[in-house]
């Protein structure tokens, strides 16, 4: 494929899988996509050990690091509430999940000092992309992926966002619409897309959100997208972080089972639909999610008790177990292994363009 991302950054396809699991961001690098490991689950001293191991699998390929940047956020040490921390232990016991909130810790890495050393880690390994998920790229950022010759790549979900994060210093934006998993804004792949493009131009631009075929693939190119950014096709492969339980919640559910929530980061981020995300956005006595890194801090701390008590099929916990995803969790109705997923997705690829040529013929 002759995109000019391609030519830029040494990759066979314009297909970036962003996955927090290094498996899966190895077996598609190494299938000709460009693998982006989401790395706010990690110290610096694990993205370390993470990023080494995918370097001993990919043979010098490249592939990228993306780092939750917050911009305005409570303080990762301030306290969170005592009528949050209630309201989260007696929500898990209702569902018949033992747990005493006391969360600690995970806010440091959701930080600007946290951002800081993972990507002082990631520029220590051959990275051919750094990341921002949240915000305009801050300027220490910038200027040590400068110094690296590393390009910048930045997630938005307005033109606006988009005019900003080029001005910040962003060599790469993704235009990410609200079908999306994650983070997302409330404007649609197909919107967003070609305004983006427009307004940024010359800066190539990668479409995401709703994007899991090849068929999408090629509606996002034929929108003047470069490629395309997908995480939500990876959480079904044989290789994802996905735990099982949640998996098989995936595979049944239907494009109309997710929902754009605060519940788990403290920002809107698209997720599966359970009775976590209900009991926080319409329970009676929900005391509203808090701002993150905090409510993450919470959050993260029951779905661990949550996931470990669904994995071992107690029914309570399954109706509260979730994880984020986007509309397209309606296709995938099945596991594969990520690098047949890639091949998929590049064949009908093919397929739409030889259609869509024919047309004119």
């Amino acid at each position: 494929m002759r995109s000019a991302i391609c030519e830029r950054l040494g990759v066979e396809f314009p297909l970036f899988a962003f996955s927090h699991c290094r498996d899966v961001v190895a077996a598609v690098t190494n299938a000709g996509g460009f693998g982006v490991l989401g790395a706010v689950a990690y110290s610096a001293e694990q993205l370390d050990t993470e990023l080494s191991w995918i370097d001993a699998q990919v043979g010098g390929r490249p592939y990228g690091v993306d780092v939750l940047v917050p911009g305005r956020t409570e303080g990762p040490r301030a306290t969170v509430p005592e009528s949050h921390l209630s309201f989260t232990t007696d929500l898990l016991q209702r569902y018949g999940v033992p747990f005493a909130a006391s969360p600690a810790g995970f806010g440091d890495r959701v930080s600007a000092r946290g951002a800081t050393e993972l990507i002082e880690v990631a520029l220590r390994h051959p990275v051919g992309l750094i990341a921002s998920a949240l915000g305009p790229p801050p300027p220490q950022m910038v200027s040590m992926a400068r110094e690296a010759d590393v390009p910048v790549a930045a997630l938005v979900g307005t033109v606006e966002h988009a005019r900003r994060q080029v001005a910040a210093g962003a060599d790469i934006i993704v235009a990410q619409g609200t079908e999306a998993g994650g983070h997302t804004g409330e404007i649609a792949t197909m919107v967003l897309v070609p305004q983006v493009v427009d307004a940024v131009a010359p800066v190539p631009v990668l479409a995401a959100g709703g994007i899991a075929s090849g068929r999408q693939m090629a509606a996002a190119m034929a929108l003047g997208a470069e490629g395309v950014w997908c995480g939500s096709v990876w959480l079904t492969t044989e290789e994802a972080e996905t735990p099982p339980s949640v998996k098989r919640k995936m595979l049944a559910a239907s494009s109309l089972d997710t929902v754009r929530s605060r519940s788990r980061t403290g920002k809107p981020a698209r997720q599966l639909a359970s009775a976590w995300t209900a009991a926080w956005d319409s329970g009676e006595d929900s005391p509203g999610p808090l701002g993150m890194p905090l409510q993450m801090v919470l959050a993260e701390s029951a779905m661990a008790r949550v996931v470990q008590a669904a994995e071992r099929g107690e029914p309570g916990a399954v109706e509260l177990a979730n994880y984020f995803v986007g509309q397209v969790v309606g296709q995938l109705d099945q596991v594969k292994p990520a690098r047949q997923v890639v091949y998929e997705m590049i064949e009908e690829f093919g397929d739409a363009i030889e259609r869509l040529s024919r047309l004119t013929e």
